[in-house]
């Protein structure tokens, strides 16, 4: 645990301001996230380090296909989430605390140079900007040493914070979860600021993008060809990973989204877009 960045204390009371829910947080509680506390009219960000997940993938696992294609890169993960979407596929690290394992980011550093043939670390699994101070410190330590940093996130971050790490960051893949800023609302986001955050990302990083397809919800080929309409006016050439929902956490009712209307979305988005993945 360290002190946090991005907040205000006003009495017993600190305005977190680290995303767009600008969570008011009393002595003693956490904002919507669940990992940045209040103690004493400080804020402090309590899974600085706690480690849930560590694992070796390949780069197209992000996934990434147009970002070093073929490398390997140590993937790491925490726990808690700014978002609270009933369908989501790590539901057990990002809306609980599992067992944690503690990493200083000089230790993750050791690991990810001790690791053959590794490309750097991709901070993944659970949402990575929730932790923004660890990640932080630890891009500055990667960077050094000329590993690569990936960042796989929901893209709810405020402006300020993001402008300081992107000059960290080598590649982003963001989930832009549907193309409703209702969707987004029943699911505690804002799909203002995510369209905000690719288009600023793509201007300083590499920036793929994935729309997790869930019947009934977002899988209409009109919302997939606003969407890709609004992706190739940032750049034709941004890769999108169009991907199919399985039943997870509280959506298990739902059936898995059949490959036909994978398939069929992807060719309405390749209309518009020249890297189009359907999986």
């Amino acid at each position: 645990m360290r002190e946090a960045r991005y907040y205000i204390a006003d009495g017993g009371v600190v305005s977190c301001e680290l995303c767009p829910h600008r969570c008011q947080i009393k002595d003693g509680s956490v904002g919507v996230c669940k990992v940045r506390r209040n103690i004493g009219s400080k804020l402090f960000a309590e899974s600085y380090g706690q480690l849930s997940s560590i694992a070796f993938d390949p780069i197209e696992k992000k996934p990434l296909r147009r970002f070093h294609p073929g490398s390997r890169i140590l993937s790491v993960g925490s726990y808690g989430c700014n978002m609270r979407c009933s369908f989501c596929q790590n539901h057990l690290i990002s809306q609980s605390k599992p067992k944690t394992e503690h990493y200083t980011p000089e230790k993750l550093l050791g690991l990810a140079l001790s690791t053959h043939r590794n490309l750097g670390v991709a901070f993944t699994y659970n949402e990575p900007l929730i932790g923004f101070e660890y990640l932080l410190d630890c891009a500055k330590l990667l960077k050094s040493e000329n590993l690569k940093v990936v960042v796989v996130t929901n893209g709810l971050i405020s402006k300020q914070p993001l402008e300081e790490l992107l000059p960290l960051v080598d590649a982003f893949n963001i989930d832009v979860k549907a193309f409703s800023p209702g969707f987004y609302a029943r699911h505690g986001g804002d799909l203002e600021t995510v369209r905000r955050n690719v288009k600023r990302a793509a201007e300083s990083a590499h920036v793929e993008v994935t729309a997790l397809i869930i019947p009934g919800q977002n899988d209409s080929e009109e919302e997939m060809s606003a969407l890709s309409e609004w992706l190739a006016g940032v750049s034709p050439e941004l890769p999108l990973h169009i991907t199919r929902f399985f039943p997870r956490y509280k959506l298990t009712d739902a059936p898995p989204t059949p490959t036909d209307t994978i398939y069929r979305l992807a060719d309405i988005a390749r209309r518009r877009l020249k890297f189009v993945c359907g999986r």
